[in-house]
């Protein structure tokens, strides 16, 4: 099954960036400024009608994002009236931590969650002693022990392929932890003014994350990193597939989403349909056949 907008309606893809401190994540809550309320509000206000949106990925309270995706399905007529004019009317409404930089007439089969093949995060670290530049302290955590990114890149290393993420995520009722982390490693940047002993960046990359996952494993790599725990520890964590107390979830800031893939427009309406599959692990998935 996949989604397509009602006739006469036509979905339309945001492509949007926020930053993340002061909202109390993405989803809409009761008394909380959240980024859909705010985008939601400014989206109403402009085209005049109530709208919905749908989200690639919904944020955690003070997780930013540079390449977030969404979408909402208008009338034709309506979308015709507005669309020269619907970035600048947006910017005027909006508040300064959110932006929408691209808005766009979706192609057939497209819907921001269900048809993403992929997501990417870093997560940005400083070991300085004076901790990150004032520039930068929203997005960058400082870690006040030396780490050791080659430490950390072993120590993922395990974690790599498809698993049951249970370990590292916060189980949400009737959802799978059954993710593909594709990519997971450390880097070092080269030092700049604003960063003198250069930045630590996970670049984290899988089909999709369950809740708190990319923090999880960050915190996890975190104590390898400076040496408190061996570089087995994240690798012997995962197969335990039980949500560890061992496991400290990274703070917020340090983290953004930085793209949502898709495929190509021919294959957008196959993606939803496999993505909407209820997914097992292959080695159950056999065992369950042999039973």
């Amino acid at each position: 099954m996949s989604t397509e907008p009602a006739p006469g309606d036509v979905r339309i893809r945001l492509d949007l960036a926020y930053d993340g401190t002061a909202f109390s994540g993405w989803a809409v809550q009761p008394k909380r400024r959240t980024v859909c309320g705010e985008l939601t509000a400014a989206l109403s206000t402009v085209l005049r009608r109530d709208v919905t949106l749908v989200v690639a990925g919904r944020t955690d309270a003070g997780v930013h994002a540079s390449g977030q995706v969404a979408h909402l399905d208008v009338p034709a007529v309506l979308w015709a009236e507005h669309e020269e004019r619907l970035l600048r009317r947006l910017a005027a409404v909006l508040p300064a931590d959110v932006r929408v930089w691209s808005a766009a007439v979706a192609p057939a089969g497209f819907d921001a969650r269900f048809a993403a093949v992929g997501r990417r995060y870093a997560y940005r670290v400083t070991d300085a002693p004076y901790g990150p530049h004032p520039l930068r302290r929203h997005d960058v955590l400082w870690h006040p022990r030396e780490l050791d990114p080659q430490l950390m890149n072993e120590a993922a290393a395990a974690l790599l392929g498809e698993h049951d993420f249970a370990s590292f995520c916060k189980k949400r009722e009737g959802a799978t932890t059954i993710r593909c982390l594709t990519h997971l490693e450390w880097t070092r940047e080269a030092p700049t003014s604003l960063t003198p002993t250069g930045l630590l960046v996970a670049d984290v990359r899988a089909d999709a994350f369950c809740h708190s996952m990319v923090r999880s494993l960050v915190g996890a790599l975190l104590a390898v990193g400076e040496g408190r725990r061996p570089t087995s520890d994240p690798g012997r964590i995962l197969a335990e597939r039980v949500r560890s107390p061992e496991v400290k979830v990274a703070p917020p800031q340090g983290l953004t989403l930085e793209e949502v893939v898709y495929p190509a427009d021919e294959e957008l309406a196959a993606q939803q349909v496999r993505t909407r599959r209820v997914r097992v692990l292959e080695s159950e998935a056999e065992e369950s056949g042999r039973s």
